[in-house]
């Protein structure tokens, strides 16, 4: 079974795409493209990360609400893109709480508290409590737990199933991830400008209002997700009942902010869904 809409892919200015669909019961729906081949997910390695830290929390090693980061900050703040530090530079340039910055030396900071507190480097740690219970065996992160992410649509069907019905965390949990953090709090999304407020839950980034965005005019507003410098993207749309990967080796621009709402909604409008 496929769906027609992943075919435009097809059409997108990339050497290459690939991009499949799931449902929220793990059925594939459809998929297109060379599915199998590994590509850089840059800022799409954030919910995979995101996870892996929530597995800690949930395993007693971290607490949401613990100190983490810059001074006065939490994992909590880490994660939700709210400490204060700078985009790449680790240094502070607000205090926690106050503004949505998007940060990735935020995430970079949170892979060292996790792996301080486990005493297991993260990238394995990832590997132990995501990759390997959930058969991901071609995603790989060797650097920065921020963007240095390696791998497959066929790999993140398996997590997309996870998050939508969860094995690895408590329901609730993941319940919490999809929920707004710090409610009305400003912010750049990067690539698609000042967002007034630009929410965020614990890793995965919150469509509500949007606007302009890279998901479609018919997403939900309790849509979550993430894209990524790299021509990437995965999303959720809980009221839909379904999930979207894209990937290709094309790095983000104009072209993706053209073609990529008009392809979510195609998938999203699609009979026999």
């Amino acid at each position: 079974m496929s769906l027609e809409s992943l075919a435009l892919i097809e059409k997108w200015p990339v050497p290459t795409a690939a991009a499949a669909v799931v449902r929220a019961d793990g059925t594939l729906l459809g998929a297109h493209g060379p599915t199998a081949q590994p590509f850089a997910l840059a800022s799409v390695t954030k919910p995979l990360a995101a996870y892996a830290v929530l597995v800690a929390y949930e395993e007693g090693a971290v607490e949401l609400d613990e100190a983490a980061g810059p001074e006065g900050a939490t994992v909590r703040h880490l994660l939700a893109h709210t400490s204060g530090l700078a985009f790449d530079e680790h240094r502070v340039t607000a205090p926690p709480g106050q503004r949505r910055l998007y940060s990735n030396a935020g995430f970079e900071q949170l892979g060292e508290h996790v792996a301080k507190a486990t005493e297991i480097p993260f990238g394995e740690y990832l590997k132990q409590a995501v990759l390997e219970p959930l058969g991901m065996t071609s995603t790989t992160l060797d650097g920065s737990p921020a963007k240095d992410g390696v791998s497959t649509v066929d790999d993140l069907v398996r997590f997309a199933a996870e998050v939508q019905a969860p094995r690895l965390l408590d329901p609730r949990t993941v319940a919490e991830a999809m929920t707004v953090q710090y409610p009305g709090t400003k912010g750049v999304l990067p690539g698609y400008g000042h967002q007034n407020p630009n929410d965020w839950g614990l890793g995965f980034e919150i469509r509500d209002s949007k606007s302009p965005h890279w998901t479609g005019g018919s997403s939900s507003p309790r849509t979550f997700g993430h894209f990524g410098q790299s021509g990437t993207f995965l999303w959720i749309d809980p009221d839909a009942g379904l999930a979207c990967v894209a990937l290709t080796d094309r790095a983000f621009g104009t072209w993706a902010t053209e073609v990529w709402p008009a392809f979510t909604d195609a998938v999203l409008a699609e009979p026999g869904r």
